[in-house]
């Protein structure tokens, strides 16, 4: 099984990258991020037509997230859940789906603007209520992976510049606080299971050339479950998106799983 994330930032705008990689890449399951778009407007033929099923939790102008599940494939449709049960949240940022016997999790993190402000306030709120709704998750499903943008670089090296970077938001004590916590629950970064090269980035600002200087950060997460940890072979981030013409300001980050050595 090939998992992928991407935060496509408008997937209107992004539509024909999207498609293009999927073509290029035959993903079993593609989570996205950052929709931005309304359920109504959801583009469920066009992704049908290239060979996958969509589940999606939209919202008009910010936010929304959806899992492209590749046809053929076994989906548990009564286990689809949007948004976090316990946590009242008008933002649609969560949402979750069984196939082929693995939880698979498509979620958008907060930004949380600064520290100090409301913003993060509410997003150490919903990193809590997270970890709350994973664990029991992952006592209902041991076979668990959570995807997605989490608006969190969890150590220097997933920085450009660290020194630059101290005490803002991304990298703030709290948020890498938050992130370790999600592993306390028995998750692991995929990305980090294997050797990477240095300065290996997700997201790139739009501003200052950062993409051509390879000013970014790594906040585009796969973390998975113990079984899935002893069956992912590799794991990889995918610049080639992020060098079209008008891309998103994120690329997909994929992990791959031999789930014929995954304890059930």
């Amino acid at each position: 099984m090939r998992l992928a994330t991407w935060n496509v930032n408008s997937l209107k705008v992004r539509l024909p990258h999207v498609l293009d990689w999927l073509a290029a890449n035959p993903i079993d399951a593609l989570c996205l991020q950052e929709l931005k778009m309304s359920d109504d407007a959801f583009p469920i033929a066009a992704l049908h037509e290239a060979g996958y099923q969509s589940f999606f939790a939209g919202q008009k102008t910010y936010n929304g997230v959806a899992i492209l599940v590749r046809n053929g494939l076994t989906i548990d449709e009564a286990t689809v859940v949007r948004n976090m049960a316990g946590f009242e949240d008008p933002q649609q940022r969560l949402i979750a789906v069984t196939i082929e016997g693995v939880r698979v999790i498509s979620a958008y993190f907060p930004n949380g603007q600064a520290p100090g402000t409301e913003k993060f306030a509410y997003k150490l709120r919903w990193l809590d209520a997270l970890q709350a709704w994973l664990a029991g998750e992952l006592a209902t499903h041991p076979r668990l992976a959570l995807l997605g943008d989490f608006n969190i670089a969890p150590e220097d090296r997933d920085v450009h510049d660290p020194a630059k970077w101290i005490g803002q938001n991304l990298v703030s004590d709290e948020e890498r606080d938050a992130f370790r916590r999600l592993l306390a629950l028995g998750l692991s970064d995929a990305f980090r299971l294997f050797e990477q090269e240095e300065k290996a980035f997700s997201w790139w600002d739009y501003r200052m050339f950062a993409f051509r200087r390879n000013a970014g950060l790594r906040i585009d997460h796969i973390l998975l479950s113990e079984s899935l940890r002893a069956a992912c072979t590799g794991a990889h981030i995918d610049r080639e998106p992020r060098k079209r013409e008008q891309p998103s300001d994120h690329t997909p980050v994929v992990a791959e799983i031999d789930l014929a050595r995954v304890a059930r």
